[in-house]
């Protein structure tokens, strides 16, 4: 399990058997703090910018359309790579076209916040998002 925190709203998250290269390549980057803000193209969705980051990954349980708390990673190539953390109705994009990430984690806990995480990335801006192992406390 994965423990995300944006300013007072936790979530917990269950890392996806169905990506597990993504899975794999995500882990090492733990724990991993950055600024989590809106996304431009693809509804709505927050996401993390990694720039030129080569993780080695291609398509892996890839979707254009995650549902809310279907968190995706895209390994770059058409855009950067980035971390897509989905909110809403969202259809993963860039300024070249739609795209599709790997879904790698799903939340499970705390979905019922992923409302009040878009409104602060929408009207508050950019927002310090973490991610970490979870304590088997």
């Amino acid at each position: 399990m994965i423990t995300i925190t944006v300013g007072d709203l936790v979530f917990r998250a269950r890392l996806e058997d169905a990506a597990l290269k993504s899975v794999a390549a995500f882990e090492a980057l733990l724990p991993c703090e950055q600024p989590l803000i809106q996304a431009r193209w693809s509804g709505e969705a927050a996401w993390v910018p990694l720039g030129n980051l080569d993780l080695g990954l291609a398509a892996e349980n890839a979707t254009s359309y995650p549902s809310p708390g279907e968190v995706l990673l895209y390994p770059g190539g058409f855009s950067e790579t980035e971390i897509l953390v989905p909110y809403g109705r969202t259809c993963f994009a860039s300024t070249l076209g739609q795209l599709a990430g790997n879904h790698f984690l799903t939340i499970v806990e705390g979905k019922e916040q992923l409302r009040e995480l878009g409104r602060r990335v929408v009207w508050e801006g950019a927002q310090t998002i973490r991610f970490e192992r979870a304590s088997t406390s």
